[in-house]
């Protein structure tokens, strides 16, 4: 695997190319209205809760789950999303906090920031802020947050132990966390490719190990309440752009067969789960 700095760079050229080409009608599989046959792949979000959000926002969501849903957001709130993109959940949870309250993104892609800035602008939201910065490395002032929030995003980290240790660091005593991600059981060699890291399968770890390491990180109370495992037909909405659905950044540098091949293998082995917990 490449060194952590080039996978990063890889990873966020590979969203500025899904975020600044046309969007094909219906969004991510977590978005807006949706392809035919991928509407198992909506992963939580009521067509109501998004038709109050600015288009580009919902369009430009590359999650696999809601984890702003049953989390537990309180008006004022401090809340802090990792990897916020084009800030559809940054957008649901400052309405929720309320203007006593604030919603923090962080990402390090530079056209994902001026998206979610300008989505808060169109939203009329005054309560959201979001830096530039990488999820290893959060620049968030320690013990200063209430709720962590995070949409399939820490898949794509080359050093999840970075970030599971800040995601302890920035967490206030009793502080919680809602994160969707992807987790992938005995991934074969051959799906672990850099398109594939890009569309949220390579990077992927078990369950077990995802656990494992909120637990050694410091982090209790853990639980994982929704989870969603894909069959081969959820696979292709979550990894074809072609189909409108693609999760993450898709991975278009597949052939059709290649695509077919991967959904094939991976199917039953990747799934999208919620996973909660709190900091002791």
């Amino acid at each position: 695997m490449n060194h952590p700095d080039t996978i990063r760079k890889n990873v966020s050229a590979s969203y500025t190319r899904a975020v600044e080409q046309p969007q094909p009608t219906g969004g991510c599989c977590c978005s807006g209205p949706i392809a035919p046959g991928v509407l198992t792949a909506l992963a939580g979000y009521g067509y109501e809760t998004l038709a109050g959000l600015p288009p580009d926002a919902v369009q430009n969501s590359f999650g696999c789950g809601n984890p702003v849903a049953l989390s537990g957001i309180r008006r004022g709130d401090t809340v802090l999303d990792l990897g916020s993109g084009a800030g559809i959940d940054l957008l649901l949870a400052a309405k929720l906090v309320g203007p006593e309250g604030k919603v923090i993104g962080v990402d390090m892609t530079e056209a994902m920031l001026e998206r979610a800035r300008a989505n808060a602008a169109a939203a009329g939201l005054t309560n959201v802020e979001v830096r530039r910065g990488i999820i290893e490395d959060l620049p968030i002032e320690p013990s200063s947050i209430d709720l962590v929030l995070s949409n399939c995003v820490i898949n794509l980290s080359p050093e999840k132990p970075r970030v599971f240790a800040e995601l302890h660091r920035v967490l206030k005593p009793g502080g919680r966390f809602s994160i969707s991600d992807i987790v992938a059981e005995s991934l074969p060699e051959t799906v672990k490719t850099e398109l594939l890291y890009s569309a949220c399968i390579a990077g992927a770890i078990s369950e077990a190990e995802y656990l494992a390491g909120l637990r050694e990180a410091g982090l209790v109370d853990l639980e994982v309440p929704n989870r969603l495992v894909y069959d081969a037909l959820q696979l292709r909405g979550l990894l074809d752009p072609s189909a409108g659905a693609a999760c993450c950044s898709g991975s278009s540098g597949l052939t059709a067969l290649q695509l077919e091949d991967v959904c094939t293998a991976l199917a039953g082995k990747v799934a999208s789960l919620r996973f909660v917990g709190r900091k002791r």
